[in-house]
């Protein structure tokens, strides 16, 4: 393994261990519930529905579902490939805040999906495009907090999500392009 990977790997392990070491009591509910929300895309699914709703724009609703779908889907694959551990696998002190999921750590679906369906949302209302962007930071960040993610796996399922967006916005814009 390169130097430079066991030193990003080394630090990813250091940050994970000061997070969970350093939780604070009334913050543990707050993280668990950003960490449920965001589980499978839900808030952000029901955020596109009122969205679309409110505006008269159901291609909102459907753009945040293919986002979430796909940010997902790739998540998954990429979990089955890369057989990266969870923290709690190497060190089960502190437990976890919430129930270990069975699959692997890299990257974080969480945080593919909430940047995903961010990105999307940012694109069709840029004035609210920073209040997206911290709700899947939080959403993100939750599952390092909770015990079940490495930074790193965040941090790449956050990229993942964002380029699923721009691929999708980039899909749309050349359908109709050829209208």
């Amino acid at each position: 393994m390169p130097a430079a990977l066991v030193g990003v790997l080394g630090f990813d392990r250091h940050l994970e261990r000061w997070i969970v070491h350093h939780r604070v009591g009334p913050l543990d509910h707050v993280f668990v519930f950003l960490t449920r929300i965001g589980s499978w895309g839900a808030v952000w699914l029901a955020l596109a529905l009122v969205l679309a709703a409110v505006t008269r724009r159901p291609l909102v609703f459907v753009l945040a579902a293919a986002a979430d779908l796909a940010a997902d889907a790739l998540a998954g694959l990429l979990k089955d490939v890369i057989p990266r551990a969870r923290p709690p696998h190497l060190y089960p002190h502190p437990a976890p805040l919430v129930s270990d999921p069975h699959s692997h750590s890299f990257p974080s679906g969480h945080a593919a999906t909430s940047f995903a369906c961010a990105t999307v949302l940012a694109l069709r209302f840029p004035r609210a495009a920073a209040g997206f962007y911290v709700l899947a930071a939080a959403i993100a960040f939750s599952r390092v907090y909770v015990g079940v993610h490495w930074p790193t796996d965040v941090i790449a399922g956050a990229a993942l999500g964002i380029l699923v967006a721009l691929a999708i916005q980039s899909a749309v814009r050349m359908r109709a392009r050829r209208r």
